[in-house]
């Protein structure tokens, strides 16, 4: 298959519902994100990059655009309450690679379903419907919880950037890269899905655990 093009439609599993990004979905993303907590260890430049309003949300989600990132809403399915974000960027299609990033969800959800069934859906779509064969995920180096998180989804830690991006107090990154190829993703598909059954229904509300972000 020929790699193509991310996105244009809802990715739908038995917890969450991915949707394409649109403007209105602003104010729920910072609602759901607007917590010390999401933006403690880095998340997209760190607790100076924290938004102040919805407005801030609508600026990334135009740079998104801009940078032609595929950036998906993730609601609840039971309730269709907005609890994070994730995105498709950097597609190559001629090496037939894209990054999985740009990922936060709301405290409340950390340690449940959510995150693995998000991973599960973004990489079936783009393995099985894009047809890429390499999928990037990475983190802040200070990040070790969404390491863990990295980790434990079966991607394989291939190293560190040091000195890689500048954080939005002027610091510098170091990057752990991870990633997940067309020859490993059977054998991660399979553990998501089991790990997604075995978490049976989601339960929000106490949830503390590994804190995805990138």
């Amino acid at each position: 298959m020929t790699a193509r093009f991310p996105g244009g439609r809802a990715l739908v599993g038995s917890h969450v519902r991915l949707d394409p990004t649109v403007d209105d979905d602003a104010d729920g993303i910072f609602t759901a994100l607007d917590s010390a907590e999401v933006w403690a260890a880095g998340y997209s430049g760190g607790p100076a990059a924290r938004p102040a309003d919805p407005d801030g949300w609508r600026d990334r989600i135009l740079q998104a655009r801009d940078d032609d990132r595929v950036m998906f809403t993730v609601r609840l399915l039971d309730d269709g309450r907005i609890v994070g974000t994730s995105s498709l960027g950097d597609v190559d299609l001629t090496h037939e690679r894209v990054h999985l990033g740009w990922t936060a969800y709301a405290p409340d959800v950390w340690a449940t379903a959510v995150n693995p069934e998000c991973k599960l859906l973004l990489m079936s779509h783009a393995f099985e419907d894009c047809g890429f064969g390499r999928v990037k995920i990475q983190t802040d180096l200070i990040n070790s919880r969404s390491q863990a998180a990295i980790a434990k989804l079966g991607a394989v830690r291939e190293g560190v950037l040091r000195r890689h991006m500048r954080r939005a107090d002027g610091t510098w990154r170091d990057t752990v890269v991870f990633a997940v190829t067309i020859d490993d993703w059977p054998q991660v598909r399979s553990g998501l899905e089991q790990r997604v059954a075995g978490l049976g229904d989601l339960r929000v509300g106490d949830a503390r655990g590994s804190v995805p972000a990138s």
